[in-house]
């Protein structure tokens, strides 16, 4: 039965009330006050500690968050979970605190932030609502969406002490922003929010499948040879990397069928509903179910499941943790790891299969982590193109003179505002509407920045006598099934959409591609160029027409098209396409892209940036192979700039004074556990050998029969280390344990050969393998967990490696 208070007092009463009882808490505030932490942090602890799920998300906006609440949360209990979302200057005044108890669910939504005076003695009102549990299922699928926002960070020792600096210098340039009365009681911030029109949300479902028979085809046949192969080499998770438009949720549901349990995890509900309509055509005996904020059907053998809803404890434990035999993950790229993390942490299944179109490290955490590097098959559009199972396409780079130097870069995007200014000018407009004159073909869509650009440029398109519609969250007219259908049908020119059509809804006619913005993501404008690449009959390519400034990744984006990219990195605004597709660029665009190429961001502080952004995440220093999976720089680069990860490490000013020394001391040693030559992983696994015996043993010498047992088992425990390095004609003879002979080869290669090319580091005599180390004791403990670390690195990145390049 629905049951609605309004809470004008006291409303701290309600909320321990709910925290005391409930196994879910989420509180969503535009800021905290350690006033208002220090009353509910005694309720929160409890709660943690018999398990309840509890998310917090506040915001930076303003910086009336103090940094004490932060940090009293961070040290309040682990199995609290705090994110902090950088609203980058836009309004963000959320006030809701939502409760799960076992048959019901609670929540209050009004204008209490968190501090002593909100929650106790302060003018508030407040609806608290229980009994509407349609209600309250959509508010934590929008809290949830809101807490793993790609906006928002998680609030670790880290990311305090980083939010403490801004704080302070906006504090400075602001005195009087916020005054503080007492110290428990603060006067809040209240400040007006723009409105916005909320619309239903529209959920729009391929009516059909692309193929007349479903069969596997093209790419598919391949990934799923592939995908046996790994299964027969002993992993159990795998990334698929294949471009948009060759088909990538129907591989999945043809690798589904030899497993009885299935769970297809997606972030988008256009997605899951897809995916169901794919697998239900393939397998047509069993039954599919979708798991979201509105739907629960969990009984059935292929489960499509909401990761907004599926994170959340109280819908994950509906499941058991074996109840799967396969995991697929769709476009997890977009996903923030931590919501992921949970489900991976929880299930156990038999195997895990990862699918996306962009894995790219230069744009995102690195989605290899999930599947421990192992990328069972990638194909890209480009060689796609080459095999003509994608459109070619015929790229113009057309030059906008607008001067984004002069805008706001607000972290991950322009100032919406100074944006606009720029860009809603009929001059912009003209230019845009000549260069798409010249070039365009018969059905075109139009991606901008934002909604305003995307009404402005479709009523000017109109004004010239074109039929154009204006697609995006606030638009009411139409629907996005009938713009699709009356561009289909040649009714329309162009759709004009704001990411509308980055994913989950295809077009297969349309044949010009137009970009009106700034690329801020290589990721986005990867799937974009997806969009018009597919395959129709009435097109022969797909023409592309990109406006480009002085914008960030304005000078790196061509390289996007590049068959043969530059192996140092560097950008080439010259790229080589495959043979059926062209580029022109306008000679300013040329000019404007040598000149960017040439103040791009000195190497080193791109490392450490993105170095800084892992250690964000974890909110620790992460280790080698953890920089190496979630880093968005290749790790090879640490080496080659620094010499080391633990050169990198000092450089950066990592280390503390004890570290320092350290590094010093055996600073040529690390040098050489990362340089030696590997075209096998013999060396490291010796050396991995040798660190099983622990932090004071492991540099004492050793013979090559102590290491005959763990370096057989090691080799021969995984199908594809077996296969890569032990599966030549001699080592072949050696997967039934000999140690004699085992031991003869341990001898020369590696401990031989490595002690002939180490300048004296390591040394072969006696039948025995030493380090020329000379380590204090004091010493151990850092040495041993930094040659660990590198050992551990260079072993994955290897067999990563070797693996990939034999597919």
């Amino acid at each position: 039965m629905r049951d609605v208070e309004l809470v004008t007092e006291r409303l701290i009463d309600h909320l321990i009330d709910g925290i005391e009882k409930s196994s879910t808490i989420c509180i969503l505030v535009s800021f905290l006050m350690k006033s208002g932490v220090e009353l509910l942090k005694e309720s929160l602890q409890r709660a943690a500690e018999r398990g309840a799920d509890i998310k917090i998300c506040t915001g930076d906006y303003l910086f009336v968050t103090q940094p004490e609440a932060l940090q009293a949360l961070c040290n309040l209990h682990e199995n609290i979970e705090v994110r902090l979302y950088k609203s980058n200057g836009t309004a963000f005044h959320p006030k809701s605190y939502m409760f799960e108890f076992e048959n019901n669910g609670y929540f209050i939504v009004g204008s209490s932030n968190l501090s002593r005076s909100a929650l106790t003695t302060g003018v508030e009102w407040n609806l608290a609502v229980s009994g509407e549990k349609e209600v309250y299922e959509k508010a934590l699928n929008e809290f949830t969406k809101l807490m793993y926002h790609e906006q928002t960070v998680p609030v670790n020792e880290f990311t305090v002490k980083a939010y403490q600096k801004e704080y302070e210098t906006y504090h400075q340039q602001h005195p009087n922003l916020v005054r503080t009365l007492t110290t428990s009681e603060e006067i809040e911030l209240m400040l007006p929010t723009k409105k916005k029109n909320k619309v239903p949300y529209e959920v729009v479902h391929e009516s059909s499948a692309p193929y007349e028979t479903i069969q596997p085809r093209f790419a598919q046949i391949e990934a799923l040879e592939e995908l046996e192969k790994t299964i027969e080499e002993g992993y159990n998770r795998a990334l698929v990397v294949m471009a948009t438009g060759l088909g990538k949720t129907y591989l999945a549901g043809f690798f589904a069928k030899r497993f009885n349990r299935v769970l297809f995890i997606a972030h988008r509900e256009e997605i899951l509903h897809q995916a169901k309509q794919s697998f239900q055509r393939i397998s047509i005996e069993k039954t599919c179910g979708i798991y979201n904020g509105k739907q629960k059907e969990r009984h059935a053998d292929y489960i499509f499941a909401s990761i907004f809803t599926l994170s959340m404890k109280q819908h994950l434990e509906v499941f058991d943790r074996d109840e799967f035999d396969l995991i697929i993950i769709d476009e997890f790229h977009h996903a923030a790891a931590k919501s992921y993390q949970r489900v991976l942490d929880y299930f156990k299944p038999s195997f895990l299969l990862g699918i996306t179109a962009t894995p790219d490290r230069h744009d995102n955490k690195d989605v290899y982590a999930i599947c421990d590097g192992n990328v069972a098959y990638r194909i890209d559009f480009l060689e796609a193109i080459q095999r003509q199972w994608l459109a070619p396409f015929r790229y113009y780079g057309i030059y906008d003179d607008t001067d984004y130097s002069q805008l706001t870069w607000l972290g991950t995007r322009y100032d919406e505002q100074e944006l606009l200014q720029v860009q809603l000018r009929k001059e912009m407009a003209d230019k845009i509407l000549q260069a798409w004159e010249k070039h365009k073909q018969t059905r075109t869509l139009v991606f901008c920045s934002s909604i305003k650009q995307a009404d402005f440029l479709a009523h000017y398109f109109q004004q010239h006598g074109y039929q154009t519609v204006s697609l995006h969250s606030k638009q009411m007219e139409i629907s996005r099934k009938q713009a699709i259908d009356m561009l289909t049908e040649g009714e329309l020119d162009a759709i004009f959409t704001v990411d509308l059509f980055n994913e989950g809804v295809d077009i297969p006619s349309v044949d010009t591609l137009l970009f009106v913005r700034p690329t801020e993501s290589l990721t986005v404008f990867t799937q974009q160029i997806g969009r018009g690449l597919r395959l129709y009959p009435e097109k022969d390519a797909c023409v592309i027409i990109d406006l480009i400034g002085n914008y960030r990744n304005a000078d790196v984006k061509l390289s996007l098209f590049d068959t043969a990219p530059n192996r140092k990195g560097k950008a080439n605004i010259h790229p080589t396409v495959p043979a059926s597709c062209d580029i022109q660029l306008d000679t300013k665009v040329i000019n404007l892209l040598q000149e960017m190429a040439r103040k791009r961001q000195p190497r080193k502080e791109k490392l450490n940036a993105h170095y800084l952004e892992v250690k964000q995440e974890l909110g620790r220093r992460p280790t080698y192979l953890e920089l190496h999976l979630k880093g968005k720089s290749n790790s090879v680069e640490y080496k080659q700039e620094f010499k080391s990860y633990i050169g990198f490490l000092h450089w950066a000013g990592e280390l503390s004074e004890r570290e320092r020394e350290v590094f010093y001391r055996y600073e040529p040693w690390y040098i050489e556990v990362e340089k030696t030559g590997m075209a096998k992983s013999y060396k490291m696994v010796v050396l991995l050998a040798m660190l099983q015996r622990g932090v004071s043993a492991w540099y004492d010498s050793i013979t090559p029969e102590q290491v005959a047992p763990f370096f057989h088992r090691y080799l021969t425990e995984a199908e594809y280390r077996k296969r890569i390095d032990f599966s030549d004609k001699e080592t072949k003879r050696l997967w039934d344990y000999d140690e004699q002979k085992v031991s003869k080869l341990i001898v020369n290669m590696p401990m031989k050969k490595w002690s002939g090319s180490s300048n004296g580091l390591v040394f072969f005599e006696n039948n025995h393998f030493k380090l020329n180390l000379e380590v204090k004791k004091e010493d151990e403990p850092i040495l041993f967990e930094w040659t660990k670390q590198i050992c551990e690195y260079r072993l994955h990145y290897h067999f990563e490696r070797k693996a990939n390049t034999t597919k």
